[in-house]
């Protein structure tokens, strides 16, 4: 005899996590290959895509887009600028700033990589149709927001030997 009794859904919030995580995952993966193929990781895709897309932009301006620490962004602002794909510049508005922009190698690699990459997200979300997608979208935007409003006054868990974790 089989079981034909329906159980509901597990709601809970470690099992959305759970599956929200290993969505992330699967598609993480289909990014980093994209990615890959450019000889970049996704920091510096995040840059390069920020400047095609705002133009030239200073280093705190690419750590808000890029959600990056100041350090970080040094980092892979002189790591780009050594493969010749992005320029400082003087801040003709503010002397103690920098800008940082593409250069002709630069906008080259991205704009290349941006279509490919546009198209490989396509083909990972293809089970999507166009209905579902902007009723996610809302949903992943509040989830985002809630997760980062809760993070600092979440209660305190302690860890396996009782001590609270910090």
């Amino acid at each position: 005899m089989t079981d034909t009794t329906q159980h509901e859904p597990d709601l809970s919030g470690i099992h959305l996590w759970l599956l929200l995580w290993k969505a992330a995952r699967a598609v993480e993966a289909h990014s980093t290959r994209s990615i890959g193929r450019f000889q970049m990781g996704a920091t510096d895709f995040g840059v390069l895509e920020a400047l095609l897309h705002k133009g030239p932009l200073t280093i705190s301006e690419l750590r808000q887009k890029v959600l990056l620490t100041s350090g970080s962004m040094t980092t892979a602002v002189d790591r780009m600028e050594t493969r010749g794909l992005v320029a400082r510049s003087d801040d003709p508005k503010d002397r103690r700033t920098r800008i940082v922009g593409l250069t002709p190698e630069g906008r080259k690699l991205i704009e290349c990589a941006f279509t490919q990459h546009s198209e490989e997200m396509e083909a990972a979300l293809a089970g999507f149709s166009q209905q579902d997608r902007a009723q996610l979208l809302p949903l992943l935007r509040r989830l985002g927001r809630t997760a980062e409003a809760t993070f600092h006054t979440a209660p305190q868990v302690t860890g396996v030997n009782g001590r609270r974790k910090e």
